[in-house]
């Protein structure tokens, strides 16, 4: 008896090794499974810019990291009083515009480096939606709370999604690009809208596959939706993957792109990375010591 509907995966045609230095950008399932990679012992870069949800944000992300532009006075801006811009998630906000762009260009500098000299760049991509701020003109990454009036709200379709990402796969052919659509369904607009929303980005990464032969895709969002159907593999809130459902998912993605020669090594750094986490626990649990 068939209790789950396997999705089919075809791996990379050359999966990678632990010598690959990976780039990941995109949702908060980028962050889950490039923590995941990290804990495997892998070099990875992860959201240099903190969460990115949309298509737009991530490509004018990307054009920041290889123009090299630094961020000045005019991209701040002050929310709750704290500093921050537009560019950026919330874990960047600082308390003086001087100590915010100090951190940000550090952290820019940082990862242009980084992209640079990444072989593979897993890009998620969460929503269709966006957010136009009207005075300035620009796709937010991040509203930062401020008041609705200041933007207007928007749908890239497939086409436009495609348009904004394929620019900086054709700059780069010598990265091998993963795109994957986040699991964690947007139910604001209704389980329809996020089928539509979800559907625009798939339909994106398929041109973007047809484009370019270093464009391929990881079906993280089939596998939660038809593997892991079952409401035991979410969250309390019932659309984020539980922390089973996200091993699964990395175990798969580890089929797909990864050399099987290097799961022995991947174990290992695993298995010292919770060693090295109890370790910690102990010394932090003042009961441990006595």
């Amino acid at each position: 008896m068939k209790l789950l509907t396997p999705v089919a995966i075809e791996p990379l045609p050359s999966r990678l090794g632990r010598e690959s230095r990976f780039f990941f950008v995109g949702s908060c399932f980028a962050d889950s499974i490039g923590a995941l990679m990290q804990e495997s012992g892998f070099e990875v870069t992860l959201n240099p810019f903190g969460v990115l949800y949309n298509p737009a944000s991530i490509a004018q992300s990307f054009a920041r990291l290889e123009s090299r532009q630094a961020f000045t006075a005019a991209d701040v801006i002050c929310s709750e009083g704290l500093y921050t811009s537009f560019w950026h998630h919330s874990r960047f906000s600082r308390s003086s515009p001087e100590e915010f762009l100090s951190d940000a260009n550090a952290a820019l500098q940082a990862a242009a480096d980084a992209f640079a000299a990444a072989g593979v760049c897993v890009v998620t991509l969460g929503t269709s939606w966006v957010f136009r701020h009207l005075e300035r003109d620009m796709i937010v990454s991040n509203c930062h709370k401020i008041v609705a009036r200041e933007f207007r709200r928007e749908r890239l379709t497939a086409e436009q999604s495609a348009r904004l990402l394929a620019p900086v796969v054709e700059r780069h052919p010598e990265k091998e690009w993963i795109f994957t659509v986040s699991p964690i369904r947007h139910l604001a607009d209704g389980a329809h809208g996020n089928q539509i929303s979800k559907a625009s980005l798939l339909l994106a990464v398929e041109q973007l596959q047809q484009s370019f032969a270093n464009a391929h895709y990881f079906p993280a969002y089939e596998i939660m939706l038809d593997e892991l159907r079952d409401y035991r593999f979410y969250e309390e809130n019932m659309t984020h993957p539980s922390h089973l459902a996200v091993e699964h998912i990395f175990e798969c993605f580890r089929q797909f792109a990864i050399d099987p020669a290097c799961e022995e090594a991947i174990a290992a750094a695993r298995r010292a990375a919770r060693a090295a986490r109890h370790r910690q626990f102990q010394f932090g649990n003042p009961s441990s010591n006595q």
